[in-house]
């Protein structure tokens, strides 16, 4: 089968690898769509993968083949993948934040089982049935659309709050799309790429500035439109720090955007005025079926959400170098097909 595998230097190449076999309580899927996430352009363009790794987790399939033991499930239907539960005892699944397991391994990004690639195997215990009004195109959003729902739930917003976006990438874009579903209205989406403001519009921003827009102001001084909470999607420094000035009283700064650079945190800032900072990290107890449900309820703009072309496995880095510099804005779909 086709596959686009990291070669290492920054590099991603199609190799022909064979298909894997179902064992028991697995299931082979053929994959459909897989979307490039943040994580992905991480990765490789920052080269923390190893070479011979197959990457991509968001997405969508059909079951192709079942192993033993395998009697719930039937080949053809169509499917996505549901995060590992956690252990169930610790004190982070007690509080029903099961990504942040205190005894989940690290993710070993050689022997990972990527879907950049035509085939991969499953166990079925963590299949999830795409509703049938559901394209299966679509369901690959479930993943990012869960990290989306998490991060708002942590925040605890409510309708009437001020919220302002740093970053319109595709995280970014999502989280406003599912916080107008929560009734949330005055959201400002801060983005250096034109393109991706315009996108936070179509999404359902109220305004959309520039960075250079948002102001710095003095110890114990509030900004004239200041904001309950502050969604940091972008992983940049200085949008983090920024993100910051511009919160209220009690306000909340949350950290979606991965980075290599570290923000400096004005610890005075956050004494005077009682801010709260927390790291969003993956998904909620519930796992990816509330997204599920959300994306196939109707009330997402999925077309500006997606982008509309899809993007070939000899196309992935050329499309991971243009997501990186901010020429697309939406969720980018892989299908795991090579050129003729």
């Amino acid at each position: 089968m086709p596959a686009a595998v990291y070669v290492g230097g920054g590099d991603i190449a199609v190799r022909d690898l064979p298909v894997p076999a179902a064992g028991p309580g697995e299931a082979l899927v053929e994959v459909s769509h897989c979307g490039i996430c943040g994580s992905d352009l991480h990765l490789v363009l920052e080269e923390f993968a190893r070479p011979g790794s197959v990457l991509g987790h968001e997405w969508s399939g059909t079951i192709a083949a079942v192993g033993d033991g395998v009697i719930e499930w039937e080949v053809g239907t169509r499917v996505v993948g549901n995060p590992e539960p956690g252990c169930g005892e610790c004190r982070a699944c007690r509080s029903r934040r099961p990504s942040v397991c205190a005894r989940r391994a690290a993710t070993d990004y050689l022997a990972f089982s990527g879907a950049f690639c035509r085939y991969k195997v499953t166990p079925v215990e963590r299949l999830l049935r795409i509703p049938d009004g559901l394209s299966t195109r679509v369901a690959a959003l479930t993943e990012p659309t869960a990290i989306a729902l998490h991060t708002v739930n942590l925040a605890a917003v409510e309708p009437g709050d001020r919220v302002l976006v740093t970053g319109a990438g595709p995280v970014g874009l999502l989280i406003v799309a599912v916080l107008v579903t929560r009734g949330v209205r005055d959201i400002t989406v801060s983005e250096p790429s034109s393109v991706r403001r315009d996108r936070a519009l179509a999404v359902g921003a109220m305004r959309v500035i520039s960075p250079e827009e948002l102001v710095r102001p003095p110890m114990g001084v509030v900004v004239e439109s200041p904001v309950a909470i502050a969604f940091e999607c972008s992983g940049h420094a200085d949008a983090a720090e920024s993100a910051l000035d511009q919160l209220d009283f009690a306000g909340t700064l949350v950290f979606v955007g991965t980075g290599s650079k570290p923000p400096r945190i004005n610890h005075n800032r956050m004494i005077i005025f009682e801010l709260t900072t927390i790291g969003a990290y993956n998904y909620d107890a519930a796992g990816f079926g509330p997204a599920l449900e959300l994306l196939a309820s109707g009330a997402l703009p999925l077309d500006a959400l997606i982008e509309s072309d899809d993007v070939l496995l000899d196309d992935v880095i050329v499309t991971m170098h243009r997501l990186a510099a901010g020429e697309l804005p939406g969720k980018v779909m892989v299908r795991p097909e090579v050129s003729s």
